[in-house]
């Protein structure tokens, strides 16, 4: 039986064909700019994935990135005049995932609160293009290249949860195993340090190590996620080998977030945890 293809944000609205063209337009406004992705992301507060994934279609450019990017590529007001359909087709859009994966999608969505704990590899709301990619090309069964792109495509549109506003009040603790583990290679894995540090500097985002030398540990059980859909209870998220569980009963999420609390307290404080992350990427 064949895997189920996950769309692209737009797909089954019929919006995708603009987020392309989009993409391309800026594309070559940013070369006729003479600019690298890189430069031009700095000036518009983007990082280079994000704006690869603007210039692919695959990301849909937020108003304000438009209207930031009309003035640096001095496009005139070309950009700006794109933004009311933009926001129409944002209105139209959803982000599809596998069948088993959108309940959990849409609240993470809507989430006011989101807090992560991860045990073996990066969370994917953190992950760059290049780190989901080889993430999704070493899956065992193996997925077909289309897939692969989709799956990467479909991960990098939940990241627009940190442009959101008002946002999310969004917490990690990461084992310092997922720091060393170099997915993809040296390069892609620094790329994914730096990552860290960006979304690190986010006013609404705190994330936290756990060392690996600590002699104790109040959660063994695997990696979770706890949220808090806007008007609703908190509940908890967690997956193994593929099967997904949607906690809702309050004794079980009450005491995943025990758990969560107490990591929080052991774990190193956020400003120590960045100094941990910037010394691994030294050391790269």
């Amino acid at each position: 039986m064949s895997e189920r293809r996950p769309e692209t944000p737009g797909e089954v609205e019929g919006t995708t064909e603009l987020f392309v063209a989009l993409g391309k337009m800026i594309k070559l406004l940013r070369e006729r700019a003479g600019l690298l992705q890189k430069e031009f992301g700095q000036l518009v507060g983007y990082g280079t994935d994000q704006v690869s994934a603007v210039e692919r279609g695959v990301r849909t450019p937020r108003p304000e990135f438009l209207s930031r990017a009309d003035e640096v590529l001095d496009a005139g007001g070309l950009l700006r005049a794109v933004i009311p359909e933009v926001e129409r087709a944002m209105a139209k859009t959803r982000t599809r995932h596998p069948e088993w994966y959108r309940s959990y999608a849409g609240l993470e969505a809507e989430a006011v609160e989101l807090h992560f704990y991860a045990s073996n590899g990066v969370p994917g709301l953190l992950q760059t293009e290049q780190h989901a990619r080889s993430v999704f090309a070493k899956r065992r069964p193996f997925l077909a290249e289309e897939t692969i792109e989709q799956r990467v495509a479909d991960r990098l549109a939940r990241q627009q949860i940190f442009e959101r506003w008002p946002p999310p009040s969004v917490s990690y603790v990461l084992e310092e195993v997922v720091l060393d583990r170099p997915i993809g290679g040296r390069l892609v894995h620094a790329d994914q340090l730096r990552r860290l540090l960006e979304i690190g500097e986010l006013r609404n985002v705190e994330i936290q190590v756990m060392p690996t030398s600590l002699e104790e540990h109040p959660n063994l059980g695997g990696a979770f996620n706890l949220l808090t859909p806007r008007k609703h209870p908190q509940v908890a998220y967690t997956e193994a080998q593929g099967h997904p569980r949607l906690i809702t009963d309050s004794e079980e999420v009450r005491k995943i977030a025990d758990r969560y609390g107490i990591m929080r307290a052991i774990a190193l404080a956020p400003v120590e945890s960045r100094v941990l992350i910037e010394k691994k990427l030294e050391g790269r």
